[in-house]
């Protein structure tokens, strides 16, 4: 057992009102540059939908993440030699069409233009060109549904079901999904660099690409399923979400959990087990890695573990961190949240609590089953986003949260304890109480358990922490 440490994020779907409050600070910190201006290492996307850039999540189109061949684990885009073979055109590459060609306006000719009869506009001109351009798609292009009628018949998240029902007007469905780079446990960007530009950080995770060392080659942006590494077409180097290192080694959360209007995000430390990386990536069965992927999690209450873990030179602050998280409750002791397309064998970092909805047809009867079933976000749809289209893990999420908010109602409402529903999912009241306060009421402390992170060296001087930032 080889113990390491991991900074991991839950988003509560359940939460989320889509107002892209966490875009805005994270693009004006770390994309405000030449190059940059389609990047959203944040975006928060409306689902159904193709999201952005358009159909990120066929890989069948992007060959992103990986896939067993003869029960070995290999990048879907294929090795060395298809990489050689399409050294000069990556034909899995994203167009700039995929995302947007970005846009400004010359807002001069509103006071500089002549007098004209009829209310002034001007034309949208391309930030890369200069030319005027036409805008036709966007990094949330979508929101609210907004076209969905026309794009939707293309989600992915639509297997096994018929679109075209879902997509009709007493039908349709509508959540949020929060979008940023999974920081995963065995990525496949830092597999697919020829260069060996991209690398995880060996003391928290955090996948970070080397300025100095990049070659431009962009096979990491088509090998990354999720379409979170980006190529800046002025520098000639990929970028991507940084986890806001500067300010987690400082002890504080990332700037999309922080302003987060809605409190969705939580964000701490994990202890795993890197001897079962490999064995959880190669599951048989695509429905077998999300289990897989929780096996990896380790217990930080465990002795076992902890000994490991000090031995290993984990500092105590992380450690203490990964025992007061909520990371760990709410991905593998609750199993609230889910990782986002599993069957990608990247074995990503940051989890989605599934977002409950109202039920589609009146109903009385109080049985979890029956009122899962009668959700209007269909049961398979979020399956296929969070499970491999498994959809038992995803009902034993909904129903705990429905059963915890049917105990807090019969609490707060009626006055009369009901904790039968509790038991019917495997839950206590003292547990039931744990989770609506984490999720309901939980203060800044209780969401964000963020350790500093010490780089000094042995005469307690500040070391360098290498080229990873941009100029």
């Amino acid at each position: 057992m080889k113990i390491k440490a991991q900074y991991a994020m839950v988003l509560n779907l359940d939460k989320c009102i889509g107002c892209h409050t966490c875009s805005i600070p994270c693009k004006n910190v770390w994309t405000n540059r030449k190059g940059a201006e389609y990047m959203w290492f944040n975006n928060v996307e409306s689902k159904p939908g193709i999201g952005y850039p358009r159909k990120w999540e066929n890989q069948k189109i992007h060959k992103g993440g990986w896939e067993l061949k003869n029960g070995r684990l290999s990048l879907n885009a294929g090795g060395r030699g298809r990489k050689l073979l399409n050294l000069f055109h990556n034909p899995d590459l994203p167009a700039i069409d995929e995302y947007y060609e970005p846009w400004t306006y010359d807002y001069g000719k509103l006071i500089s233009g002549p007098r004209k009869k009829h209310q002034p506009s001007i034309r949208p001109k391309s930030q890369i060109t200069g030319e005027h351009t036409r805008i036709q798609w966007g990094p949330n292009w979508e929101d609210d549904l907004a076209g969905v009628c026309e794009t939707g018949s293309d989600d992915v998240n639509f297997n096994n079901l018929d679109h075209s029902i879902y997509l009709a007007f007493k039908k349709v469905f509508l959540f949020y999904l929060p979008r940023l780079c999974e920081h995963c446990l065995n990525p496949a960007c830092v597999a697919s660099c020829p260069s060996g530009a991209l690398y995880k950080r060996e003391e928290d995770g955090i996948v970070l690409v080397d300025q100095e060392r990049c070659r431009g080659w962009r096979y990491c942006v088509s090998g990354c399923p999720y379409k979170k590494v980006y190529f800046n077409w002025h520098t000639g180097r990929s970028e991507k979400c940084i986890f806001c290192y500067p300010r987690i080694e400082a002890g504080m959360p990332t700037l999309c959990a922080q302003t987060c209007v809605g409190r969705i995000r939580y964000v701490g430390v994990v202890l795993y087990d890197v001897d079962k990386i490999r064995w959880a990536a190669s599951a048989p069965k695509n429905q077998e890695v999300y289990p897989a992927h929780l096996e990896i999690l380790a217990d930080p209450e465990d002795p076992e573990v902890i000994k490991t873990a000090e031995k290993q030179g984990i500092s105590a602050n992380f450690i203490e961190a990964a025992k007061r998280s909520p990371i760990y409750r709410l991905t593998k002791t609750w199993k609230l949240a889910l990782p986002l397309h599993p069957e990608y064998r990247t074995l990503p970092m940051v989890w989605y609590i599934p977002p409950l909805s109202p039920i589609a047809e009146h109903s009385t009867s109080t049985n979890l089953d029956t009122l899962i079933d009668s959700l209007r976000i269909p049961i398979t749809y979020l399956a296929n986003l969070l499970s491999a289209g498994d959809e038992e893990p995803v009902r034993l999420a909904l129903k705990r949260l429905a059963a915890i908010r049917q105990y807090m109602r019969s609490v707060r409402v009626e006055q009369s304890i009901d904790a039968e529903v509790l038991d019917s999912v495997g839950l206590t009241v003292e547990t039931a109480e744990a989770v609506y306060r984490l999720l309901a009421i939980a203060d800044y402390n209780e969401r964000f358990v963020v350790p500093t992170l010490s780089r000094t060296d042995e005469k307690g001087l500040y070391t360098d922490q290498g080229c990873c930032g941009f100029e």
